[in-house]
C-alpha cells in the first residue's frame, strides 16, 4: 500500500460509500479532523496505519483487545516458527474464504 499521505483518502471514502462521519469514526478521528486530512493536511503515521488496518485489511478495531496483542507478541518471541506457520495458515484460510 502506498503511503496514506499520497493516497486520496477522500476517494477511498467515496468508493466505500461512506460519509466523513462513518469513515473517520471507525478510526477514532473526528469528522472535522478527517476533513482536514482529506483537504491535504499530513496524516500522522498512527492514523495511516489505522487507515490500512480498518479500510484495507477490514479489521474491526473495536474487537481487538490488548490481550490479543500480548498473545501474539509472546508467541512471536517464544515460538517464532509456530507463529510463522500459524500466520501462513491464517492467510490461506482468508484467501479461501474470499
Amino acid at each position: 500500500m502506498k503511503s496514506a499521505e499520497k493516497l486520496d483518502v477522500r476517494e477511498i471514502r467515496r468508493k466505500l460509500g461512506m460519509n466523513q462521519q462513518q469513515f473517520w469514526s471507525k478510526l477514532g478521528v473526528t469528522q472535522s479532523g478527517g476533513s482536514r486530512y482529506e483537504s491535504g493536511r499530513n496524516i500522522p503515521r498512527p492514523v495511516q496505519q489505522l487507515l490500512r488496518l480498518v479500510h484495507v485489511e477490514q479489521i474491526d478495531i473495536a474487537k481487538v483487545r490488548r490481550e490479543d496483542f500480548e498473545v501474539v507478541e509472546f508467541l512471536k518471541s517464544t515460538e517464532p516458527e509456530k507463529f510463522k506457520n500459524l500466520k501462513k495458515l491464517a492467510r490461506a484460510s482468508m484467501k479461501k474464504a474470499a
